[in-house]
């Protein structure tokens, strides 16, 4: 009876008082004492846990600075405006944030593309109803040709 008197106007005045006065019983535990472990340990244990932390935290900036380089590099590409959210968690990162190795294959091999396309054959290419082959053929010929007239030449 008296455990459910002291549960029911405690909690009130404790609410009442705001827990200004009260203490730590003698029953209860530390904190280190509940996990199981010594004062020492309990120590070690949380230096381990910031020391993990401050991992995560440079691993999760690295991989935030990668994110904003490629957007960064597609901005370039594609002539938008930069970002300076982008810049700031570049240089965020301690570390030199460079693209990841399949990305920048993708982008030799886009860069390749355009330059050929941008080629004069390239271009060609585009245009409709044009035969390639026919017109290597030609030029070849067309080579061939003023060769042949070049060594009949006397002059020359």
């Amino acid at each position: 009876m008296a455990f459910m008197f002291k549960h029911m106007i405690g909690g009130q005045l404790k609410d009442l008082t705001g827990g200004l006065g009260e203490e730590k019983p003698e029953g209860e535990k530390s904190e280190a004492s509940a996990k199981g472990m010594t004062h020492e340990e309990f120590e070690q244990y949380q230096e381990q846990l910031a020391e993990e932390k401050m991992e995560r935290d440079t691993s999760f900036a690295q991989k935030k600075a990668e994110r904003a380089t490629v957007r960064s590099h597609f901005r370039e590409k594609y002539r938008l405006p930069k970002s300076e959210l982008d810049d700031t968690q570049i240089q965020a990162a301690a570390d030199d944030v460079e693209l990841p190795t399949e990305l920048a294959k993708m982008i030799a091999e886009d860069n390749q593309e355009e330059e050929h396309k941008q080629s004069v054959l390239g271009q060609l290419t585009n245009i409709q109803n044009v035969d390639i082959d026919q017109l290597k053929e030609k030029a070849q010929s067309t080579l061939e040709d003023i060769r042949q007239s070049a060594e009949k030449c006397d002059v020359m």
